[in-house]
């Protein structure tokens, strides 16, 4: 501090430094175009909750526009929000939370969440969580959270009817870094606009958007010094070390195994003996992250007699063939496991979802020709809810394509880390270390093999926090996949433990 000539000439360098710009201007002969407000869909609605319970709210859905400092327009972000009305006085809104939610990808809109298990209306599903009949049907949904906060479903740029505006490259948009911009610039501007500042405020992402609610938690601390009430990962990923099965890269084996275990144990694979989920995946945790890990340290150095004996543990534990694990230098891929545990019978298994089955043209390949929890269970349903729940309930036009999940992100850029595995976890210590209230509830299915159960234990305890704030994050299991919310059971229990949470978070 004595190198600056006074205090308020070190904090405008310091601003400079660490935060800069919301957005980055990117130099090309066009010239940006400053755009009117678009006029919002605003109507009025009522749900009966599962308490019995029946609540009056208003859903407002449309773009909100961001903008640089000289007024002119950057991007269009489309969002739906649900917001509780009190017929006999006026809501408070410094003691009713409003939470922003958001799905991942890179480039999935929020339509999963929000017709699945935490908007005011869902897909109707099978108790297990399979599709019906085409044209399929939306219900109202006494599971949402609703009862319990105001709903915000943000879609980031190039997702749902979220665009650039004319003259701005969407590259703009699309990465980590610019991510992280945007949809927080998003969340800074309703926050103003409709005045809820003064309420809690919690952000709940599913998959790559636990990434994207982990990295916000500092971002809108540092960038607005809006500090957040609380979090919900749902199917986290935070480090993505646990999950990139790169040569070289030994940590996803033992991480996954637990998974892979619980898969072999839903589609009867294993030995009798092994008669309980819980029972098995603490023996299967505990190889995992002794003998297994161990084996995996050694490579070349591990003797022939050793391998052996690791490849049965792991033939007993996933139900493959430990031929196959020996072919495999004891290092399962998680797509490969995907087509190999059902190969004699002629069926996959999906990555989102592990309980659901395929079939592909043929079975010879390594992995599956499409995940069946995706292609064959929930991208034809959620499609229709979100499109008919938006023109026909909230009365929203629109004749562009509602990007469900996208490619037109591609490529998405990791330039903030280079060489290395994106790691957000630490953002979100550095945030819990700041703001000692942040609290963190997380999700986590069984049978979800695209962000693993015991991967995001392993990155949790490798978070370092400090004792006083380790009870700041509270884990919960579901006997589901990626999407638990799809499996009537856990949806349940998914809406118990919510509300709980809440509950615990604003007392």
């Amino acid at each position: 501090m004595k190198h600056f000539a006074n205090f308020s000439a070190f904090l405008l360098i310091y601003s400079a430094i660490s935060f800069g710009p919301v957005f980055s201007q990117k130099k090309d002969d066009k010239k940006l175009i400053k755009e009117e407000d678009p006029k919002l869909s605003i109507t009025k609605h009522q749900l009966k909750l599962l308490d019995g319970k029946t609540i009056n709210y208003t859903a407002t859905c449309g773009h909100l526009i961001l903008r640089n400092e000289v007024g002119e327009s950057k991007a269009k972000i489309f969002f739906t929000a649900y917001t509780l009305d009190d017929a006999q006085k006026p809501v408070d809104l410094s003691k009713r939370p409003v939470t922003f939610t958001f799905n991942g990808g890179p480039g999935s809109a929020s339509v999963w969440l929000h017709m699945g298990g935490l908007g005011p209306k869902r897909i109707l599903m099978t108790e297990k969580g399979e599709a019906l009949k085409p044209p399929y049907k939306i219900e109202d949904n006494p599971y949402s959270w609703l009862g319990e906060t105001d709903l915000v479903f943000i879609d980031p740029v190039e997702t749902g009817y979220s665009r650039p505006a004319e003259g701005v490259d969407k590259t703009e948009f699309l990465g980590y870094k610019e991510d992280i911009e945007s949809v927080g610039a998003f969340i800074h501007l309703y926050t103003t606009k409709f005045g809820r500042w003064s309420s809690p405020k919690f952000l709940a992402g599913e998959s790559y958007g636990t990434t994207r609610a982990a990295g916000l938690s500092g971002h809108l601390q540092n960038q607005y010094g809006m500090y957040l009430n609380g979090l919900v990962l749902i199917s986290a990923i935070t480090n993505f070390q646990t999950a990139r099965f790169n040569r070289g890269n030994d940590l996803p084996y033992p991480l996954f195994l637990p998974t892979y275990s619980a898969l072999a144990w839903y589609h009867k694979q294993l030995d009798s003996k092994y008669a309980d989920l819980k029972l098995l995946l603490n023996e299967v945790e505990t190889f995992a992250l002794n003998e297994y890990s161990t084996a995996l340290m050694k490579g070349d150095r591990l003797r022939s007699e050793e391998k052996n004996q690791i490849a049965q543990k792991l033939a007993e534990y996933t139900g493959l063939s430990k031929t196959y694990i020996l072919q495999t230098n004891l290092r399962i891929n998680i797509l490969r496991f995907c087509k190999e545990l059902r190969r004699d019978e002629g069926i996959t298994i999906g990555r989102l979802d592990g309980r659901m089955e395929g079939l592909d043209y043929d079975d010879s390949g390594e992995t599956f020709d499409f995940d069946p929890s995706y292609n064959a269970t929930i991208y034809g349903p959620y499609t229709m809810a979100i499109y008919h729940h938006l023109k026909n309930n909230l009365k929203f036009e629109s004749e562009l394509p509602y990007e469900i999940l996208t490619g037109r992100v591609r490529p998405w850029n990791y330039d903030n880390v280079q060489n290395e595995y994106l790691n957000v976890s630490e953002t979100l210590r550095q945030a819990m270390h700041h703001n000692h209230d942040l609290q963190v509830l997380i999700c986590n299915g069984y049978y979800d093999l695209a962000t693993p159960y015991f991967a995001t234990d392993y990155t949790v305890n490798h978070m370092f926090l400090n004792e006083s704030l380790k009870n700041n994050i509270r884990m919960t299991y579901y006997e589901a996949g990626h999407m638990m919310y799809i499996h009537q059971p856990s949806l349940e229990k998914l809406q118990k433990d919510v509300l709980d949470y809440y509950q615990e978070v604003l007392k």
